[in-house]
């Protein structure tokens, strides 16, 4: 039984984002190289037209999405002792944003043997998160506070404060010897 093409309309919050970031977003789990590949063979169109992955969705715009087989193992089942141990890492949350003190060892992605991290922990534990995006990122063995935007526009806001330094990073290692 196959399903026919999606027809999707780019929102305000989508307004401004690549298309080939929101297609990562709306085909969670699929290949990056799969997107791309849908891009390049005109699968994906806005308004009607091929597009390319640099294009700049702008709301209002009519996205076709053709059927695409199965997830990748990526985002697999995350084990519930990682469930219980970020729930309780969480250090505030409001209707935009989510900061978590991520502990080291735990990715926060997939990826290099492991098909989980703690993005995909949180998008298990809140089903109900239309949008939960990672500001910026922290190595496997690294711990601190880690940054979750729970909305496109908040997303964009941080990313720009990152780039224009406007963001204070404070590092402190502990050694040993």
């Amino acid at each position: 039984m196959s399903e026919g093409p999606r027809l999707l309309e780019a929102g305000e919050e989508d307004a401004g984002q690549r298309i080939d970031n929101y297609l990562r977003r709306v085909l969670k789990g699929v290949p990056k190289g799969l997107i791309y590949r849908l891009l390049r063979t005109g699968q994906v169109r806005v308004n009607r037209r091929r597009t390319k992955p640099h294009y700049r969705l702008e709301a209002g715009d009519s996205v076709r999405i053709p059927p695409v087989s199965g997830r990748s193992t990526r985002a697999g089942k995350v084990p519930e002792r990682l469930q219980s141990r970020l729930g309780d890492r969480i250090l505030y949350e409001d209707d935009r944003l989510i900061i978590i003190n991520k502990p080291s060892g735990v990715p926060v992605h997939g990826g290099s043997g492991l098909h989980f991290g703690l993005i995909d922990a949180l998008r298990q534990a809140r089903p109900d998160a239309r949008y939960l995006e990672l500001a910026h990122r922290l190595d496997r063995e690294t711990s601190g506070c880690l940054i979750i935007a729970k909305r496109r526009s908040t997303l964009r806001r941080l990313h720009a404060a990152l780039r224009a330094n406007r963001v204070e990073k404070r590092y402190l290692a502990l050694v040993r010897g």
